[in-house]
């Protein structure tokens, strides 16, 4: 910021020529400026407040891992309950399959078995059986052989035949 005179430099009498030469040459005396400086008290506020929000900054990263932490142990707790269930399947499945008669059953796939059984295999373009073969369900002790509905057939003893 300049200052100005109230006189303009042109319409100032010349009293003396070199006057002017030494104004234009001379340093501005810098002690009549305010100058907003930086104080001691500025600068430790200054620092107070760097101080303030690094502290701030580091507490939300803190928050910030420790909630993250958080949810891994929730995952993991819940894989762990996950992988609980299918160790207990698992353990199931390995009782079935130890029981001798599992043993006997899968080895009859394989034409092994008893001394008294005999081994038989079907094969895979083999037909189906007819509904009225040797020990299908039609031919069973009190197989129904009209085609009624359930529901009619429970109406039926509910409520008397439908005459």
């Amino acid at each position: 910021m300049s200052r100005r005179s109230s006189l303009d430099p042109d319409d100032a009498p010349d009293l003396d020529p070199g006057a002017r030469d030494r104004e234009t040459t001379a340093a501005p005396d810098l002690a009549a400026l305010p100058i907003a400086g930086i104080t001691r008290r500025r600068i430790g506020i200054l620092a107070c407040a760097m101080l303030a929000a690094w502290i701030v900054i580091a507490f939300a990263r803190q928050v910030n891992e420790a909630s993250a932490a958080t949810a891994r142990a929730d995952d993991i707790a819940s894989a762990n309950a996950a992988l609980r269930i299918e160790v207990g399947a698992l353990e199931r499945e390995l009782d079935l399959i130890a029981r001798q008669r599992y043993v006997e059953q899968q080895g009859r796939a394989y034409g092994l078995g008893g001394a008294r059984e005999i081994a038989f295999t079907l094969e895979k373009d083999a037909q189906a059986l007819p509904a009225d073969a040797p020990g299908s369900a039609a031919l069973r002790i009190g197989a129904q052989t009209d085609d009624v509905a359930p529901i009619e057939r429970w109406l039926t003893v509910l409520f008397g035949p439908s005459d």
